[in-house]
Protein backbone atom coordinates (compact mmCIF):
# COMPACT_ATOMS: atom_id res chain seq x y z
CA UNK A 1 0.00 0.00 0.00
CA UNK A 2 1.39 3.42 -0.96
CA UNK A 3 2.07 5.79 1.91
CA UNK A 4 -0.54 8.48 1.00
CA UNK A 5 -3.28 5.86 0.84
CA UNK A 6 -1.98 4.33 4.06
CA UNK A 7 -2.48 7.64 5.93
CA UNK A 8 -6.16 7.62 4.99
CA UNK A 9 -6.49 3.94 5.91
CA UNK A 10 -4.77 4.65 9.24
CA UNK A 11 -7.23 7.44 10.00
CA UNK A 12 -10.15 5.17 9.09
CA UNK A 13 -8.76 2.40 11.31
CA UNK A 14 -8.47 4.81 14.26
CA UNK A 15 -12.11 5.80 13.78
CA UNK A 16 -13.20 2.16 13.61
CA UNK A 17 -11.27 1.20 16.78
CA UNK A 18 -11.74 3.70 19.62
CA UNK A 19 -8.78 2.14 21.44
CA UNK A 20 -6.11 0.12 19.63
CA UNK A 21 -2.36 -0.40 19.64
CA UNK A 22 0.46 0.38 17.23
CA UNK A 23 1.19 -3.37 16.67
CA UNK A 24 -2.48 -3.99 15.87
CA UNK A 25 -2.52 -1.07 13.41
CA UNK A 26 0.71 -2.32 11.85
CA UNK A 27 -0.80 -5.77 11.35
CA UNK A 28 -3.98 -4.34 9.83
CA UNK A 29 -2.08 -2.09 7.41
CA UNK A 30 0.67 -4.60 6.64
CA UNK A 31 3.57 -2.36 7.73
CA UNK A 32 6.01 -2.14 10.63
CA UNK A 33 5.22 -0.59 14.02
CA UNK A 34 7.88 2.04 13.33
CA UNK A 35 6.07 3.03 10.11
CA UNK A 36 2.76 3.34 11.97
CA UNK A 37 4.33 5.61 14.59
CA UNK A 38 5.88 7.78 11.88
CA UNK A 39 2.51 8.08 10.14
CA UNK A 40 0.84 9.01 13.43
CA UNK A 41 3.34 11.85 13.88
CA UNK A 42 2.43 13.13 10.39
CA UNK A 43 -1.29 13.08 11.22
CA UNK A 44 -0.63 14.99 14.44
CA UNK A 45 1.39 17.57 12.49
CA UNK A 46 -1.68 18.35 10.34
CA UNK A 47 -3.85 18.88 13.40
CA UNK A 48 -5.46 15.43 13.70
CA UNK A 49 -5.56 14.74 17.47
CA UNK A 50 -4.10 11.25 17.71
CA UNK A 51 -3.12 10.28 21.25
CA UNK A 52 -0.63 7.60 22.24
CA UNK A 53 -0.40 6.29 25.80
CA UNK A 54 2.22 3.97 27.23
CA UNK A 55 1.63 1.18 29.70
CA UNK A 56 -0.42 -1.99 30.03
CA UNK A 57 -3.71 -0.23 29.30
CA UNK A 58 -2.29 2.27 26.85
CA UNK A 59 -2.66 2.41 23.09
CA UNK A 60 -3.48 4.71 20.20
CA UNK A 61 -6.73 6.62 19.80
CA UNK A 62 -8.40 9.77 18.54
CA UNK A 63 -9.44 12.20 21.25
CA UNK A 64 -13.15 11.76 22.14
CA UNK A 65 -15.33 14.22 20.26
CA UNK A 66 -12.68 14.71 17.58
CA UNK A 67 -13.79 12.04 15.12
CA UNK A 68 -13.19 13.02 11.49
CA UNK A 69 -15.96 12.16 9.04
CA UNK A 70 -14.19 10.93 5.90
CA UNK A 71 -17.57 10.70 4.16
CA UNK A 72 -17.60 14.51 4.00
CA UNK A 73 -14.79 14.39 1.44
CA UNK A 74 -15.74 14.54 -2.23
CA UNK A 75 -14.54 11.77 -4.53
CA UNK A 76 -11.85 14.08 -5.95
CA UNK A 77 -10.66 15.12 -2.49
CA UNK A 78 -10.45 11.55 -1.22
CA UNK A 79 -8.70 10.43 -4.41
CA UNK A 80 -6.06 13.16 -4.04
CA UNK A 81 -5.41 12.35 -0.38
CA UNK A 82 -4.97 8.68 -1.25
CA UNK A 83 -2.58 9.63 -4.06
CA UNK A 84 -0.38 12.36 -2.58
CA UNK A 85 -1.31 12.21 1.10
CA UNK A 86 -0.49 15.46 2.89
CA UNK A 87 1.92 16.73 0.21
CA UNK A 88 0.44 19.93 -1.25
CA UNK A 89 3.38 20.36 -3.65
CA UNK A 90 2.54 17.05 -5.33
CA UNK A 91 -1.15 17.98 -5.40
CA UNK A 92 -0.26 21.29 -7.10
CA UNK A 93 1.74 19.49 -9.80
CA UNK A 94 -1.25 17.24 -10.46
CA UNK A 95 -3.55 20.25 -10.79
CA UNK A 96 -5.40 19.46 -7.57
CA UNK A 97 -4.05 21.91 -4.98
CA UNK A 98 -7.46 23.50 -4.29
CA UNK A 99 -9.09 20.09 -3.77
CA UNK A 100 -6.25 18.98 -1.49
CA UNK A 101 -6.49 22.17 0.58
CA UNK A 102 -10.27 21.74 0.77
CA UNK A 103 -9.85 18.17 2.02
CA UNK A 104 -7.33 19.18 4.67
CA UNK A 105 -9.57 22.06 5.67
CA UNK A 106 -12.52 19.71 6.18
CA UNK A 107 -10.40 17.42 8.32
CA UNK A 108 -9.22 20.36 10.41
CA UNK A 109 -12.72 21.87 10.77
CA UNK A 110 -14.11 18.52 11.90
CA UNK A 111 -11.32 18.26 14.43
CA UNK A 112 -11.84 21.78 15.78
CA UNK A 113 -15.63 21.47 15.99
CA UNK A 114 -15.22 18.26 17.94
CA UNK A 115 -12.74 19.96 20.23
CA UNK A 116 -15.11 22.87 20.86
CA UNK A 117 -17.91 20.43 21.80
CA UNK A 118 -15.63 18.69 24.25
CA UNK A 119 -14.57 22.04 25.73
CA UNK A 120 -18.21 22.92 26.45
CA UNK A 121 -18.79 19.67 28.30
CA UNK A 122 -18.23 19.17 32.01
CA UNK A 123 -14.53 19.25 32.95
CA UNK A 124 -13.19 15.83 33.76
CA UNK A 125 -10.15 13.61 33.48
CA UNK A 126 -9.70 14.41 29.77
CA UNK A 127 -9.54 18.17 30.47
CA UNK A 128 -6.93 17.60 33.17
CA UNK A 129 -4.91 15.45 30.78
CA UNK A 130 -5.11 18.16 28.10
CA UNK A 131 -3.84 20.77 30.58
CA UNK A 132 -0.91 18.47 31.34
CA UNK A 133 -0.19 18.03 27.64
CA UNK A 134 -0.25 21.81 27.10
CA UNK A 135 2.41 22.24 29.77
CA UNK A 136 4.61 19.48 28.36
CA UNK A 137 7.71 20.01 26.18
CA UNK A 138 7.32 20.85 22.49
CA UNK A 139 5.89 18.12 20.29
CA UNK A 140 7.97 16.23 17.75
CA UNK A 141 6.21 18.16 14.97
CA UNK A 142 7.49 21.42 16.51
CA UNK A 143 11.13 20.37 16.32
CA UNK A 144 11.31 18.09 13.26
CA UNK A 145 10.54 18.91 9.63
CA UNK A 146 10.66 16.57 6.65
CA UNK A 147 11.46 17.72 3.10
CA UNK A 148 11.47 15.04 0.39
CA UNK A 149 12.95 17.29 -2.28
CA UNK A 150 16.45 16.31 -3.50
CA UNK A 151 19.54 18.41 -2.89
CA UNK A 152 21.40 20.32 -5.61
CA UNK A 153 18.83 19.63 -8.34
CA UNK A 154 16.17 21.65 -10.09
CA UNK A 155 14.73 19.25 -12.62
CA UNK A 156 11.05 20.17 -13.14
CA UNK A 157 8.81 18.20 -15.50
CA UNK A 158 8.89 19.47 -19.09
CA UNK A 159 5.20 18.60 -19.61
CA UNK A 160 1.94 19.22 -17.74
CA UNK A 161 1.83 16.42 -15.14
CA UNK A 162 -1.89 16.90 -14.46
CA UNK A 163 -2.80 16.66 -18.15
CA UNK A 164 -0.66 13.56 -18.56
CA UNK A 165 -2.31 11.96 -15.52
CA UNK A 166 -5.73 12.59 -17.08
CA UNK A 167 -4.61 10.95 -20.32
CA UNK A 168 -3.28 7.92 -18.45
CA UNK A 169 -6.67 7.39 -16.83
CA UNK A 170 -8.16 6.60 -20.25
CA UNK A 171 -6.01 3.45 -20.41
CA UNK A 172 -4.67 4.23 -23.89
CA UNK A 173 -1.21 3.84 -25.41
CA UNK A 174 1.01 6.91 -25.79
CA UNK A 175 3.55 8.26 -28.21
CA UNK A 176 6.38 10.15 -26.52
CA UNK A 177 8.92 12.67 -27.72
CA UNK A 178 11.76 11.68 -25.43
CA UNK A 179 15.41 12.67 -25.09
CA UNK A 180 17.58 9.96 -23.62
CA UNK A 181 20.07 10.90 -20.91
CA UNK A 182 23.31 12.38 -22.20
CA UNK A 183 22.07 13.08 -25.75
CA UNK A 184 20.36 15.95 -27.59
CA UNK A 185 18.45 13.74 -30.01
CA UNK A 186 14.70 13.40 -29.50
CA UNK A 187 13.21 9.93 -30.12
CA UNK A 188 9.57 9.18 -30.97
CA UNK A 189 8.47 6.18 -28.92
CA UNK A 190 5.23 4.24 -28.60
CA UNK A 191 4.70 3.00 -25.05
CA UNK A 192 2.14 1.13 -22.95
CA UNK A 193 1.89 3.19 -19.75
CA UNK A 194 1.28 1.94 -16.22
CA UNK A 195 1.27 5.38 -14.61
CA UNK A 196 3.33 8.09 -12.93
CA UNK A 197 5.91 7.75 -10.16
CA UNK A 198 7.13 10.61 -7.97
CA UNK A 199 10.47 9.78 -6.40
CA UNK A 200 13.26 11.92 -4.99
CA UNK A 201 11.50 15.12 -6.05
CA UNK A 202 11.19 14.03 -9.70
CA UNK A 203 8.36 12.67 -11.82
CA UNK A 204 8.69 9.56 -14.00
CA UNK A 205 6.41 7.79 -16.45
CA UNK A 206 6.45 4.01 -15.89
CA UNK A 207 5.69 2.21 -19.15
CA UNK A 208 6.55 -0.77 -21.33
CA UNK A 209 8.44 -0.08 -24.54
CA UNK A 210 8.28 -3.09 -26.87
CA UNK A 211 7.23 -5.17 -23.87
CA UNK A 212 10.22 -4.07 -21.74
CA UNK A 213 9.55 -2.03 -18.56
CA UNK A 214 11.16 1.39 -18.54
CA UNK A 215 11.24 4.57 -16.47
CA UNK A 216 10.98 7.84 -18.45
CA UNK A 217 11.99 11.07 -16.67
CA UNK A 218 9.33 13.70 -17.37
CA UNK A 219 12.08 16.33 -17.40
CA UNK A 220 13.16 14.81 -20.73
CA UNK A 221 9.68 14.25 -22.21
CA UNK A 222 9.10 17.18 -24.58
CA UNK A 223 5.64 16.03 -25.66
CA UNK A 224 3.15 13.18 -25.82
CA UNK A 225 -0.02 12.10 -27.57
CA UNK A 226 -2.65 9.55 -26.55
CA UNK A 227 -3.38 6.98 -29.24
CA UNK A 228 -6.82 5.67 -30.09
CA UNK A 229 -6.02 2.15 -28.92
CA UNK A 230 -5.92 0.52 -25.47
CA UNK A 231 -2.62 -0.04 -23.69
CA UNK A 232 -1.18 -3.56 -23.76
CA UNK A 233 0.20 -4.49 -20.36
CA UNK A 234 2.04 -7.66 -19.42
CA UNK A 235 -0.07 -10.16 -17.50
CA UNK A 236 0.16 -9.72 -13.73
CA UNK A 237 2.05 -6.41 -13.97
CA UNK A 238 0.79 -3.18 -12.40
CA UNK A 239 2.18 0.27 -11.59
CA UNK A 240 3.39 -0.55 -8.06
CA UNK A 241 5.15 -3.80 -8.98
CA UNK A 242 6.82 -2.43 -12.13
CA UNK A 243 7.98 0.75 -10.35
CA UNK A 244 9.43 -1.36 -7.53
CA UNK A 245 11.17 -3.65 -10.03
CA UNK A 246 12.73 -0.72 -11.90
CA UNK A 247 13.81 0.97 -8.66
CA UNK A 248 15.52 -2.17 -7.40
CA UNK A 249 17.27 -2.64 -10.74
CA UNK A 250 18.47 0.97 -10.67
CA UNK A 251 19.97 0.57 -7.20
CA UNK A 252 21.66 -2.75 -8.10
CA UNK A 253 23.44 -1.50 -11.22
CA UNK A 254 27.12 -2.33 -10.83
CA UNK A 255 28.53 -3.36 -14.22
CA UNK A 256 31.59 -1.10 -13.75
CA UNK A 257 33.23 -0.77 -10.34
CA UNK A 258 35.49 2.27 -9.99
CA UNK A 259 38.07 2.68 -7.23
CA UNK A 260 39.14 6.23 -6.40
CA UNK A 261 41.14 8.03 -3.71
CA UNK A 262 39.45 11.14 -2.31
CA UNK A 263 40.52 13.82 0.17
CA UNK A 264 38.90 12.93 3.50
CA UNK A 265 37.38 16.41 3.92
CA UNK A 266 35.32 15.81 0.75
CA UNK A 267 33.77 12.59 2.01
CA UNK A 268 30.49 14.12 3.25
CA UNK A 269 30.00 15.78 -0.14
CA UNK A 270 30.73 12.47 -1.87
CA UNK A 271 28.06 10.70 0.21
CA UNK A 272 25.44 13.28 -0.82
CA UNK A 273 26.36 13.32 -4.51
CA UNK A 274 27.02 9.61 -5.08
CA UNK A 275 24.19 8.19 -2.97
CA UNK A 276 23.65 4.46 -3.53
CA UNK A 277 26.46 4.36 -6.11
CA UNK A 278 28.93 4.62 -3.22
CA UNK A 279 29.50 1.01 -2.16
CA UNK A 280 32.55 1.04 0.13
CA UNK A 281 34.78 3.51 2.02
CA UNK A 282 38.24 2.66 3.41
CA UNK A 283 40.56 4.97 5.35
CA UNK A 284 44.05 5.58 3.96
CA UNK A 285 47.09 6.85 5.87
CA UNK A 286 47.70 9.98 3.78
CA UNK A 287 44.60 12.03 4.64
CA UNK A 288 42.51 10.39 1.94
CA UNK A 289 39.90 7.66 1.74
CA UNK A 290 39.48 4.92 -0.85
CA UNK A 291 36.04 4.82 -2.47
CA UNK A 292 34.35 2.03 -4.41
CA UNK A 293 31.73 3.47 -6.78
CA UNK A 294 29.37 1.54 -9.10
CA UNK A 295 28.32 2.70 -12.59
CA UNK A 296 26.39 1.14 -15.44
CA UNK A 297 29.19 1.99 -17.84
CA UNK A 298 32.68 3.47 -17.83
CA UNK A 299 31.37 6.85 -19.01
CA UNK A 300 29.68 7.27 -15.62
CA UNK A 301 33.09 8.14 -14.17
CA UNK A 302 32.55 11.64 -15.57
CA UNK A 303 30.52 12.31 -12.43
CA UNK A 304 33.72 12.19 -10.37
CA UNK A 305 35.30 15.07 -12.28
CA UNK A 306 33.38 17.52 -10.09
CA UNK A 307 35.75 16.66 -7.23
CA UNK A 308 38.56 18.19 -9.27
CA UNK A 309 42.05 17.93 -7.84
CA UNK A 310 40.73 16.28 -4.67
CA UNK A 311 40.20 12.89 -6.35
CA UNK A 312 42.36 10.32 -8.14
CA UNK A 313 40.85 7.49 -10.21
CA UNK A 314 42.80 4.31 -9.39
CA UNK A 315 40.98 1.58 -11.33
CA UNK A 316 39.91 0.24 -13.76
CA UNK A 317 42.36 1.43 -16.41
CA UNK A 318 39.65 2.41 -18.96
CA UNK A 319 38.18 4.77 -16.34
CA UNK A 320 41.62 6.29 -15.62
CA UNK A 321 42.22 6.73 -19.35
CA UNK A 322 38.82 8.39 -19.86
CA UNK A 323 39.44 10.90 -17.06
CA UNK A 324 42.92 11.61 -18.41
CA UNK A 325 41.53 12.23 -21.91
CA UNK A 326 38.77 14.48 -20.56
CA UNK A 327 41.29 16.47 -18.53
CA UNK A 328 43.45 16.91 -21.65
CA UNK A 329 40.47 18.16 -23.64
CA UNK A 330 39.67 20.67 -20.90
CA UNK A 331 43.26 21.91 -21.02
CA UNK A 332 43.10 22.21 -24.82
CA UNK A 333 39.81 24.11 -24.74
CA UNK A 334 41.02 26.56 -22.11
CA UNK A 335 44.33 27.00 -23.89
CA UNK A 336 42.45 27.97 -27.07
CA UNK A 337 40.26 30.42 -25.15
CA UNK A 338 43.32 31.98 -23.57
CA UNK A 339 45.13 32.21 -26.93
CA UNK A 340 42.12 33.68 -28.76
CA UNK A 341 41.57 36.21 -26.02
CA UNK A 342 45.14 37.46 -26.09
Amino acid sequence: MARPQRLIELLAALQAHPQTTAPDLAAELGVSVRTVLRDIHDLVATGIPVVTERGRYGGVSLLPGDQVDLSRLTTTEADLLRTVGLDLDRARQLGGESAARSALGKLDRARRSGGESAARSKPGKLDRERRVVNSSPLSLADVVTVDNRPWFTDDPPAVDVAALADALRTGHRLTLRYRRSGTDRVHHLTVDPYGLLSRGGRWYLIADELGIPRMFALARVSGWEALDEPRRLREGADLASVARQLGEKLERRDEVIVTAHLARDRLDLARRILGTRLREITDLDDGRVSLTVAYEETAGVRQLLQFGEHIEIVAPEPARRLVRDLAQRLMDVHHLIERDGS
